[in-house]
């Protein structure tokens, strides 16, 4: 089994939870490298990974050869999964926008919000029940993914929700190349110690690795 690199690089706001995504993506499967030195990102270094995780990055992570790099590893078949604020990155990459789904616009105060669950095949979301409360902080995005959507989070659930009745929350993609899953949840240090949300992660990095359908 190949190990999968989690990249966790901030130039603009940093999240809290960012060592506990780490250290949640390292107990859920062997192999786990992590760093925040863009210079990993190169054509050889990325071949030895089964996917990549942007976990909760922000602002200009990476450099142009990196990004070159990022962009063959996809387009020649690499998985990729971003978290929360991977929305939030390299907004001036046409690449990384489509790769991720939908660029980060504005969110309200971190609070309460029902989550529905729309998809109940994919692995990332069976286990999911169709709909529960849970606390985070609620993106609204630039745009609509062109995506498959998995969750939707209720706006009449909380205050200062701006997509509407249909708000996306997680989706995936295979139109690059190679496998990506966003998922807009995991604002809370508290989120990766639930098991709910571990199980989210862990059949998100097993789906964009190919090692489930």
């Amino acid at each position: 089994m190949k190990p999968v690199l989690v990249f966790s690089r901030t130039t603009g706001f940093r999240h809290d939870s960012i060592p506990a995504g780490v250290r949640a993506v390292g107990e859920l499967r062997p192999g786990v490298e992590a760093t925040e030195d863009p210079d990993a990102f190169t054509p050889g270094n990325l071949a030895r990974f089964a996917a990549v995780v942007f976990m909760n990055t922000n602002g200009h992570v990476l450099t142009d050869a990196g990004r070159t790099a990022l962009e063959g590893y996809v387009r020649g078949g690499g998985g990729f999964l971003g978290v929360h604020s991977a929305a939030a990155t390299e907004y001036d990459w046409q690449f990384y926008g489509d790769l991720v789904g939908a660029w980060f616009d504005r969110h309200p105060q971190v609070q309460s919000a029902r989550v529905t669950r729309v998809d109940p095949d994919h692995p990332a979301t069976a286990h999911l029940p169709v709909s529960g409360s849970r606390v985070d902080e609620w993106y609204d995005f630039r745009s609509y993914p062109d995506a498959r959507i998995l969750l939707r989070v209720d706006e009449s659930t909380y205050v200062g929700g701006g997509m509407g009745v249909d708000h996306p929350l997680a989706w995936c993609h295979e139109r690059l190349g190679g496998r990506s899953l966003y998922t807009g949840l995991g604002h809370t240090i508290e989120a990766y110690a639930e098991p709910a949300f571990r199980a989210h992660l862990a059949h998100a990095l097993r789906w964009v690795t190919g090692e489930s359908a």
